[in-house]
């Protein structure tokens, strides 16, 4: 599975334009963009439902729910003629979702581990 993985993104990155030059570069700057929007917004949306709930997967799942939601929200307004919409861009949120996410979950994880428990908890 990681060879599968490293071999589809060696390709992707390594596959020459039929033009010669990349108009949507997989390391351009509105690719920081979608990963660093993507990640805030996982990590916001893990915070704000542990409000709701305990339930680490529950909060995981809404996080990574609302992150890719704005992402696929951004692609479907650049079809309509408002920007150019890309396979890369999504790429990007997704991976910045991703981390988002495992960012939040290893925070709680080690604020739970560290918390002490209190006598009637």
């Amino acid at each position: 599975m990681k060879r599968a993985a490293l071999l589809a993104a060696w390709i992707a990155v390594a596959s020459p334009n039929a033009y010669g030059a990349d108009s949507d570069p997989w390391f351009g700057h509105d690719k920081e963009l979608h990963f660093a929007a993507s990640a805030s917004i996982a990590v916001v949306g893990y915070a704000g439902t542990s409000l709701i709930t305990e339930n680490r997967a529950v909060r995981a799942g809404t996080a990574a729910g609302l992150a890719l939601g704005a992402g696929v929200a951004k692609e479907l307004w650049d079809l309509e003629g408002h920007g150019d919409a890309s396979w890369r861009d999504l790429t990007w949120d997704l991976v910045g979702t991703a981390t988002g996410v495992a960012i939040a979950a290893a925070i709680d994880w080690l604020v739970h581990r560290y918390t002490p428990v209190t006598a009637g908890r």
